[in-house]
């Protein structure tokens, strides 16, 4: 039934008349056929009974002349009517006298209906058998006598041949009746769908592409209520694109906001999964937007960071109240060994019916923080054994020049032993190292405060003499490859500085020894420039070497790989320096193999740094200047 049933208002409307005109032209076709069968068969039976009372009259004249073979005749010339289908004449007793078919006669071949009409009949009579066929019966009198019975059968094939060109003309005329009205209801329809099909095709193109406005207004081109729907249409679209417009500016500043803000935001649904991030989230957890939206917490963060987490979460759930200051920290499960911590304020997210629908994170990753404060913890230790070692070297300078004094004026006396002066030579070498070592000590902590010209040859070996006790320990063989007179200019103290991270760092690598340092200054070019001049100085051991992944991180702050008395500021101020000197580093290793360290050729690291000339010294210290106020 449905698949019968239209769908638009056209079909509607054209199946609603198609259907209404099938109803009046069935009632108007049965009513006319009825009133025409009752009309033909009011026909028939005039023309029975005229042709019946004619052909008794004439019968009783011939009985009445003697003429009773005339009878025949007149009976056969009944048949010359296309109505009269057979004739009889009878007895008063049912017995043919003559007939049509002449194989009758003298034969009692009435129905049981026929025989109730054998007596008492004083007038014509029509009656109808059992098969529906109409017969009239009219009585032949002779002088007022009743001498016989005339009994005409009729044929009914004319009538059916009349009736049916009635219903043929009759269902022709309905068929274009029906015609011109689905014709007329076609053009009508149309006429009433043509604005209503305008305004489903711009309704649908609303739904796919709600930016797209450019067929609007719609054209209104009559006037009755299709047109008042299409205008109202037309208004109803400029205000929701007057809405849009709106809407859009605070969704882009919301969106704006959200993206672009210095701090991470997210959202969780009632699974504690991600609904919504923003890029500093996905920056912060290294990784992207899809990879976090449908995973849980769990599934971002470490594990003793996840389980308070949700239950904040699902505190803000049940009750709606917000969780402020949430301190996380967890061990990264990709990174073992390094710790991250999180400041999360957690909040309800409300729908207008004040349910809870979604919970907002801002999370503030203040693991730098943390990091900071340890290691301003550390350098201020370090800074107070640096002025505590600076005093000492300072107060053991002193004596150290009483020494040097007396032993001089000892090795003047002429009387002593030669084995004698031997022991005051070896003791005035061993006092002047002391010496060189205080002095050393004092220079890193006296660093000048405007950029020298300096050999590079002389700093290199003031570092080493600093860590000549640790070379000694770890038997490390040093290997220089001086070219010793270069010279560069620059903040002497904050090269000593680079050195000695670079040095301290080769030698931490080489533990528990033995091994081989090799230290390289020369003259260069540039590696990007081959036009620019300068000093390239290398500095390479034979240690463990580094891992790709710690390689490409060891100049982050505060990362580091000596736990116990690292600070991971090492090698980030170094970096820092070779910047600030206009230089570039350049950095390989080779991880050892098979537990062989120390000693192993295949194994090790080579820092290569190279420095530029300055061809203008004055224009060089203003810019080491500038560029250390920035710092």
């Amino acid at each position: 039934m449905a698949l019968l049933r239209p769908r638009t208002i056209r079909g509607q409307l054209i199946a609603s008349l198609v259907l209404f005109e099938l109803l009046v032209l069935a009632v108007f076709a049965v009513f006319l056929v009825h009133e025409q069968q009752k009309e033909l068969q009011q026909r028939v039976d005039r023309r029975l009974e005229y042709q019946g009372s004619q052909l008794a009259l004439q019968a009783g004249a011939a009985l009445a002349e003697g003429r009773s073979g005339a009878l025949q005749g007149l009976v056969s010339s009944m048949l010359q009517y296309p109505s009269i289908g057979s004739v009889q004449i009878t007895d008063l007793q049912g017995l043919t006298l003559v007939g049509t078919d002449s194989s009758l006669n003298g034969k009692l071949n009435l129905t049981q209906v026929e025989r109730n009409y054998l007596r008492g009949l004083e007038a014509p009579m029509l009656f109808t058998l059992k098969d529906s066929v109409r017969e009239i019966v009219a009585p032949v009198k002779v002088n007022g006598e009743l001498r016989a019975l005339v009994w005409i059968y009729p044929n009914e094939e004319a009538d059916r041949l009349q009736m049916h060109s009635l219903l043929r003309i009759t269902l022709i005329s309905s068929v274009c009746a029906i015609l011109g009205c689905t014709l007329l209801a076609t053009f009508m329809a149309r006429t009433i769908t043509r604005p209503l099909n305008v305004l489903t095709q711009a309704t649908r193109q609303v739904v796919r592409d709600p930016e797209d406005t450019s067929s609007f207004p719609l054209q209104i081109s009559s006037t009755n209520e299709a047109a008042d729907l299409t205008m109202a249409f037309n208004m109803m679209v400029t205000s929701i694109e007057e809405q849009r417009a709106g809407l859009n500016d605070t969704l882009a500043l919301l969106d704006s906001m959200l993206a672009n803000a210095p701090i991470g935001f997210a959202f969780f649904d009632r699974k504690f999964r991600f609904v919504r991030v923003n890029q500093f989230l996905a920056n912060m957890n290294h990784s992207s937007i899809s990879r976090h939206l449908g995973r849980t917490v769990f599934e971002v963060f470490p594990e003793s960071a996840s389980v308070p987490m949700q239950q904040a979460i699902d505190s803000v759930f049940e009750s709606g109240t917000p969780v402020q200051d949430l301190e996380l920290t967890g061990e990264l499960s990709d990174h073992p060994g390094r710790v991250r911590s999180w400041l999360m304020n957690i909040y309800p997210v409300r729908t207008a019916s004040n349910a809870v629908r979604w919970v907002g994170a801002v999370i503030v990753d203040t693991t730098q923080r943390r990091n900071s404060e340890d290691a301003l913890r550390k350098t201020e230790k370090l800074a107070a054994a640096g002025r505590l070692a600076a005093s000492i070297a300072h107060e053991i300078n002193n004596p150290l020049e009483a020494v040097t004094n007396l032993l001089y004026l000892v090795r003047l006396q002429d009387s002593l032993p030669s084995e004698t002066m031997h022991y005051i030579d070896l003791a005035q070498h061993e006092v002047a190292r002391v010496s060189e070592i205080t002095q050393q000590t004092l220079r890193f902590y006296r660093q000048s405060t405007l950029p020298i010209t300096t050999k590079i040859s002389e700093l290199m070996d003031s570092v080493l003499t600093l860590h000549q006790g640790r070379v000694n320990s770890l038997q490390v063989e040093v290997q220089r490859c001086y070219d010793q007179d270069l010279e560069l200019f620059c903040f002497a103290g904050e090269m000593r500085q680079l050195f000695a991270n670079l040095i301290g760092n080769a030698l931490d690598a080489m533990m528990p020894g033995p091994g081989r340092l090799v230290l390289s200054v020369r003259h260069s070019r540039s590696w990007r420039d081959p036009d620019i001049e300068g000093v390239r100085i290398s500095v390479i051991d034979t240690g463990s070497g580094m891992s790709e992944e710690v390689r490409g991180r060891i100049f982050e702050p505060f990362f580091t790989t000596k736990e116990a008395t690292g600070t991971g500021l090492g090698l980030w101020v170094s970096a820092e320096v070779v910047r600030k000197h206009h230089g570039t580093i350049y950095i390989r290793s080779r991880v050892a193999v098979d537990g062989q360290t120390n000693g192993n050729s295949r194994s090790g690291t080579i820092f290569m740094i190279f420095f530029p000339f300055a061809r203008d010294e004055k224009a060089a210290a203003e810019g080491l200047q500038a560029d250390a106020q920035k710092a």
